[in-house]
């Protein structure tokens, strides 16, 4: 496959676990930013690999191959983030764009040994789960931490959005994977929280905790 074929793969791979139908050429093309005509055209070659099902207006879907295949790219790239921060220093808000030019080395020798040396990790710097070899994905009961309620107590385990500008704040504000956060107040006009960080109180948005996923104590 092509780069930009191995990049459909995976933007509909991801638009899949959030969409209760197929998924919309029109999501495609936000996604990706290009032109509805453009995914149109893609996603007919990628039906004639037999990685997609697809009809006009009736959306897209991954075949059984298709969604193996993004899930190795999905592997590759949540692969290389760990090794970025862990074995290079890199924070977790620089990895994403190198991750984006890595996932994309075709040797299945090198991220079978790059798993080995890692430990073979179930999950990215993000708290994204990583697929074994065989596609294979360990899942955690999480919810977000804006669906709990007054004096609940969740350990951050991922982020919903997972841009530099957004993992800056949280490190600005020491909130990282494994922080234990407990619900002191939760406002009704605008579902902002009252949070404790450990010893530390802080009052954060709905969209900020909208965007952090937890699992409850």
């Amino acid at each position: 496959m092509t780069f930009s074929e191995e990049n459909y793969l995976k933007t509909i791979y991801h638009l899949t676990n959030v969409a209760d139908d197929g998924v919309s050429t029109n999501a495609i093309a936000e996604m990706i930013e290009t032109k509805a005509s453009s995914v149109t055209d893609m996603l007919k070659k990628l039906a004639e690999k037999d990685l997609v099902n697809y009809k006009k207006y009736q959306g897209v879907s991954l075949t059984e191959r298709g969604k193996l295949s993004a899930k190795m790219i999905v592997r590759k790239h949540r692969l290389w983030e760990v090794f970025l921060v862990e074995k290079l220093d890199f924070s977790w808000d620089e990895v994403h764009d190198i991750a984006e030019q890595l996932e994309h080395i075709k040797s299945e020798k090198l991220i079978n040994k790059l798993d080995d040396f890692l430990g073979n990790p179930t999950k990215d710097p993000h708290g994204d789960p990583i697929p074994d070899a065989n596609g294979l994905i360990i899942k955690i009961e999480k919810l977000l931490l804006s669906e709990l309620n007054f004096h609940q107590i969740g350990i951050c385990v991922g982020v919903k959005d997972s841009s530099a500008d957004f993992l800056k704040y949280l490190d600005k504000n020491r909130i990282a994977l494994g922080s234990q956060i407990e619900i002191l107040a939760k406002e009704d006009f605008d579902q902002s929280l009252k949070i404790r960080i450990d010893q530390t109180e802080l009052i954060i948005s709905n969209k900020i905790a909208g965007n952090l996923f937890v699992k409850l104590v």
